[in-house]
């Protein structure tokens, strides 16, 4: 039977999934045939993949992620897109980060980059490494309100810790001479310690123009520091006559539709 006091201590050490096997193991005699060894090491692994999903739970929820349900496993490759399925494959081992190489994601709108780049931000977070999303525009809004307040270091370190930072919408619009300090400050403080996914409608040859080119000293600095140590997927359609939006393609279908 049961001992009661030993089912409450689990519970006041938070050993919540180990007590629940153990009233389990309690009502399966197949399982009371086991060894102790063989029993305790039931509870024991019940318990750890408790703490290791919560821990991933947590992690997901503070990524953020615009799509936390895209999954590397559910890409269409056929859906009139260039995909390089290999080296997709590749960068879901995360491998990259350990080497903290920066991965570009550019293509029209439309064309999926959000949805793979929190792919791989799942990817990420299944290997317990910490990761975050945040829109460009989003971010240069919270630095200059940062500035304001005199909490500017504070604001740009939360960018700093995840293992992964995941930047959307990358240059859809030129920043000014004060935004351009900001992202430089990041980029410059994340490099060789960390990776970074940059979402953008833009191929990465177009980037230096939209740092504002030669009238920008800071232009060069920045593409110096993120282009010689990253992989670049390009999405594009196969065929330009039928491109239409990947928001089409997986849209929700009323009921009224065939």
């Amino acid at each position: 039977m049961t001992d009661q006091s030993t089912m409450d201590r689990l519970h006041v050490m938070k050993l919540t999934k180990m007590a629940e096997n153990y009233l389990l193991q309690e009502q399966e005699p197949r399982i009371k045939e086991m060894s102790f060894d063989e029993r305790f090491a039931l509870m024991v692994d019940a318990e750890y993949r408790s703490h290791v999903n919560n821990r991933r739970a947590r992690y997901r929820k503070a990524a953020q992620l615009e799509q936390p349900n895209a999954r590397i496993e559910e890409i269409n490759y056929e859906a009139g897109r260039t995909l390089n399925r290999r080296r997709i494959e590749q960068l879901a081992t995360c491998a990259y980060i350990d080497q903290s190489i920066n991965v570009f994601v550019t293509g029209k709108t439309g064309e999926g980059k959000t949805y793979l780049a929190c792919a791989l931000g799942n990817c990420a977070i299944d290997l317990d490494i910490k990761t975050l999303f945040v829109r460009i525009p989003d971010f240069l809004i919270e630095m200059e309100e940062a500035k304001q307040t005199g909490t500017y270091s504070k604001a740009l370190k939360k960018y700093l810790k995840p293992k992964l930072l995941i930047l959307d919408e990358w240059l859809l619009e030129r920043p000014n001479e004060n935004e351009c300090h900001d992202i430089a400050d990041l980029i410059h403080k994340r490099r060789r310690q960390s990776s970074t996914i940059f979402c953008s409608q833009y191929p990465s040859e177009e980037w230096y123009d939209q740092l504002g080119g030669a009238n920008n000293p800071l232009a060069e600095a920045v593409l110096d520091r993120i282009i010689h140590d990253a992989y670049e997927l390009r999405i594009e359609a196969t065929n330009q006559n039928k491109d239409i939006s990947m928001r089409e393609v997986y849209r929700v279908k009323l009921d009224d539709e065939e």
